[in-house]
C-alpha cells in the first residue's frame, strides 16, 4: 500500500519532471515561438580517435567518417530539431565516459543512452559511476539479453537497479522483441521501457503483420512502456521497379496508423537513427514523413511525439 510519503515523492518527482521540461524547452525556444523538437536516436562517434571505434567498420563508406553534434545540427536544426537523446553504440565501457565528455561541451544532448552488460559482476560498479552524471539516462540492450535474461537473477538484479536509480531500458531487437519487452514489464513495473525502431517490423506500405501487432499490444498494456517511431526508412521495402524507398506519408500510414492505434498519443517518441538512416534516404525525407503525420493529428499530438513523450520516457535534467 502506498503511503503519504510515497505520495508525496511520487507527486513532487512528478512537478519537478514537468517543470524540468518547461524550462528545459522554454530556455531554447525560438524567437518565433515554433515548439521545439527532439531526436531521441542519434548516434555520434569518432573513428580519427587514438582508439578508433569498434563500430561501424573501417569498410562501411556511407558511416564511417566522424559523426558528431554539429553534423547532426546541420540536418536538423532547419527542420527546428535542435536537441537530441544519443544513443551509444560501442560496447566499450570507457566509450560510455566519452560521450558523456562530449553531451558535457553539446548543449544540443540533453540525454545518453549507454551501453552496459546487464547481469556482469560490474555491471553495478559501471553504473553508479556513469549515473551520477545526470546526463546519463539509462542504457540500451538487445532482445537477446532480455530473452535470456527474463529467467536470470542476476540480469533481473541489475535491471532493478537501474530502475531503482531512475534510468530507462532501451530494448532494440526484431518484431519478437516487443512480446518479451511485456514479459519484462510484468516482473519490473516501475521500470520504464523504449522500444526502439518499431519492433524491427518490415514497413511495405500494406498492415503490419498480426504477431507484431499481438506483442506491440503486450507491451503496451504496461503503461511505463513507450515507443520510439525511429529506423522508420530502414525498414522500407522500396515500390515495384523502383530502387529508393518511399518518400510520401501514405506508404507509411498503415504502421504509423497501428502503433497510434496500440500505444496512443502518449507513449511514442520521435527518432530518427541518423546517421544509419541516410543509407534509406535523408534526414528531411524522414523527419517530413513523421512530422506530416504528427501534425494532420494536431499540435498536442505533436508536441507530446516531439518532446513531452521524451521527457516523460528519459527525463533529462536541466
Amino acid at each position: 500500500m502506498s503511503t503519504r510519503r510515497d505520495f508525496l515523492a511520487s507527486s513532487f518527482g512528478s512537478g519537478v519532471a514537468a517543470l524540468t521540461a518547461a524550462h528545459l524547452f522554454e530556455r531554447s525556444a525560438p524567437a518565433d515561438d515554433k515548439p521545439l523538437m527532439v531526436d531521441c536516436h542519434t548516434h555520434f562517434y569518432d573513428p580519427t580517435r587514438p582508439e578508433g571505434v569498434p563500430w561501424p567498420g573501417k569498410n562501411d563508406a556511407s558511416l564511417y567518417r566522424p559523426v558528431l553534434p554539429k553534423h547532426f545540427l546541420e540536418q536538423a536544426a532547419p527542420l527546428g530539431v535542435t536537441k537530441t537523446v544519443v544513443v551509444e553504440a560501442s560496447p566499450r565501457v570507457e566509450d560510455n565516459a566519452w560521450l558523456l565528455d562530449l553531451a558535457a561541451k553539446n548543449p544540443s544532448i540533453i540525454g545518453v543512452v549507454g551501453n552496459l552488460t546487464p547481469g556482469q559482476p560490474e555491471f553495478a560498479g559501471h553504473l553508479k559511476r556513469f549515473a551520477a552524471n545526470k546526463l546519463y539516462r539509462g542504457i540500451r540492450v538487445n532482445h537477446g539479453a532480455v530473452k535470456t535474461g527474463l529467467e536470470q537473477p542476476e540480469f533481473l538484479a541489475d535491471i532493478r537497479r537501474l530502475s531503482d536509480a531512475g534510468l530507462e531500458l532501451d530494448v532494440n531487437g526484431g518484431p519478437e522483441m516487443p512480446a518479451d519487452v511485456a514479459r519484462l514489464a510484468e516482473k519490473l513495473p516501475e521500470l520504464r521501457i523504449v522500444i526502439n525502431h518499431l519492433g524491427n517490423v518490415d514497413v511495405d506500405g500494406t498492415e503490419p503483420p498480426q504477431a507484431w501487432r499481438d506483442g506491440m499490444r503486450a507491451a503496451a498494456k504496461h503503461p511505463r512502456v513507450f515507443c520510439k517511431v525511429s529506423a522508420l526508412v530502414e525498414h522500407a521495402k522500396p515500390k515495384s521497379g523502383e530502387k529508393k524507398v518511399p518518400e510520401d506519408v501514405e506508404f507509411y500510414r498503415p504502421i504509423l496508423d497501428a502503433i497510434w492505434n496500440i500505444f496512443g498519443d502518449d507513449r511514442l517518441i520521435y527518432g530518427s537513427n541518423w546517421p544509419v538512416s541516410d543509407r534509406a534516404a535523408s534526414y528531411r525525407a524522414l523527419f517530413t514523413i513523421v512530422n506530416q503525420y504528427v501534425t494532420a493529428r494536431g499540435r498536442a499530438t505533436s508536441e507530446k511525439f516531439f518532446w513531452k513523450n521524451a521527457q516523460t520516457a528519459y527525463q533529462p535534467p536541466v
